[in-house]
């Protein structure tokens, strides 16, 4: 992965993770950010590890290093080492009367050429009647076993 998110820290940012680290009193995954920054820092205090030897030595995948670096530099140091909230569910776009529709289009006789109905069939069928203007597959899959429709 290209080092796109070059981390420069400055001396009152470099003096707070250093404190930050030796308190012994931060949270792990607090931590372990800190530690992390203080090893990518390219700045002028500092002599940047790499990626994957950073991540190596904290117990980290890089594409964690490479995500804190991210959002270090786009948003800034408190945002790198608090956890980003949980994302809120999506809305449902599909409701009872899809779900009915498409137990009665599965449970109906499969289409001239085939013996049953498949997924993609189904969601081919489905957009076809426009009872829907797209659907997935695992849309369709998903809807499926949520009703316990079995397709052989």
């Amino acid at each position: 992965m290209a080092n796109r998110y070059k981390v420069t820290l400055t001396k009152t940012e470099r003096a707070q993770l250093t404190e930050l680290t030796r308190s012994g009193k931060s949270p792990a995954a607090k931590f372990i950010h800190a530690r992390a920054l203080l090893l990518c820092d390219a700045g002028e205090w500092g002599e940047p590890w790499k990626v994957v030897d950073v991540a190596a030595a904290l117990g980290v995948t890089s594409r964690t290093i490479e995500h804190l670096k991210e959002r270090f530099v786009k948003e800034g140091l408190a945002a790198a080492l608090t956890r980003k909230p949980p994302r809120q569910p999506r809305e449902a776009v599909f409701d009872g009367a899809f779900d009915a529709r498409l137990t009665a289009l599965a449970c109906s006789p499969a289409p001239a050429g085939f013996q049953r109905w498949t997924v993609r069939l189904l969601a081919d069928r489905l957009v076809e009647l426009k009872i829907v203007d797209q659907v997935s597959a695992m849309t369709v899959q998903r809807s499926l076993k949520k009703t316990r429709c079995v397709l052989t």
